[in-house]
């Protein structure tokens, strides 16, 4: 398997550095942003997916494109299948999860709050009796904080947003409705794709001129969950998971490996890795309906060359 592309070193200014990407300031007001195939789990790095990195970026920007007509985003340009050039943007201080589903195993999702007793969770009741898998009566957006490097997300209730003066009651009403608009979109899209959207993760910023930009990523593998429309039904039957296209199967084999986020992560199968690949690539291929070209490695390079930079 092709060894991953975990990191570049560009001779630009203002590095910045994500989980999964890299970012340099790049001309009047816009940064350029690296996707490598780091991958991340429990608010930490864990390994590096071949061709994760290309599938993120040209998927989010599939997405981006498709969905510039519910909240304006940050994209510029497209210069190489990892890179993406966009506007500078501040970050707000909140994750915005919209869930549709009660599902997961971290410590942040629903299910595990509620298997674990929990009845009010992100400011949002809910009854005895449900079932893992299965779907809400309406999507909630659940906001958390964002953990610094090491740390972990916090839940929140969308009134703690401005009860803690984290996003100010106006601007957080418009990225409320544009979070559960833009997954009400993204639920459609994956449906005709033979996929069940069950939640997502949505990143927005402010220009200088005050205006809301989705930015980041959006309905990868990585900050949403996927799962195959066919066989849901019997496998929710069965009491089994449903098949996914994303990277909970690594986060469920971390935890039956025993970990729980905290220390050096076990290590796990190149065959897990491999899979994820071949995951992320499904769920790019089915979505957009077209035919994955994977770009050469190393990748630094062809990124050098791209932006008229010597290796």
């Amino acid at each position: 398997m092709t060894s991953p592309f975990l990191d570049i070193d560009l001779p630009l200014d203002d590095r910045r550095d994500g989980k999964v990407r890299v970012s340099y300031a790049y001309g009047s007001g816009q940064r350029l942003f690296v996707t490598t195939d780091r991958l991340s789990a429990f608010d930490r790095v864990i390994a590096g997916v071949p061709y994760k990195g290309q599938v993120l970026n040209q998927l989010s920007a599939w997405w981006f494109e498709r969905t510039a007509d519910v909240v304006a985003n940050h994209v510029v340009d497209l210069p190489d299948p990892n890179v993406l050039v966009a506007r500078a943007a501040q970050p707000l201080p909140v994750e915005v999860i919209v869930r549709g589903y009660i599902t997961g195993v971290t410590s942040t999702s629903l299910w595990r709050q509620y298997a674990d007793g929990a009845r009010t969770i992100y400011g949002y009741h809910f009854s005895d009796g449900l079932k893992k898998n299965t779907d809400l009566p309406a999507a909630i957006v659940t906001p958390t904080t964002k953990a610094e490097h090491g740390g972990h997300d916090e839940p929140l209730s969308p009134s703690d947003v401005t009860r803690k003066g984290l996003v100010a009651p106006a601007l957080w009403r418009n990225v409320e409705a544009a979070a559960l608009e833009l997954f009400a979109r993204g639920q459609e899209i994956a449906r005709d794709a033979g996929l069940i959207l069950a939640d997502t993760k949505y990143e927005f910023g402010t220009t200088p001129a005050g205006e809301l930009l989705l930015i980041d990523e959006v309905h990868t593998p990585d900050s949403s969950r996927y799962w195959l429309a066919d066989s849901y039904e019997d496998r929710l039957t069965a009491g089994e998971e449903p098949e996914s296209l994303d990277k909970e199967v690594v986060r469920r084999a971390l935890i039956d490996a025993g970990y729980d986020g905290n220390g050096a992560p076990p290590e796990l199968s190149p065959a897990v890795w491999e899979a994820t690949s071949l995951r992320y690539i499904d769920a790019y291929e089915r979505l957009t309906g077209l035919t994955f070209q994977p770009g050469s490695y190393p990748v630094e390079d062809r990124i050098r060359e791209v932006i008229g930079h010597a290796a």
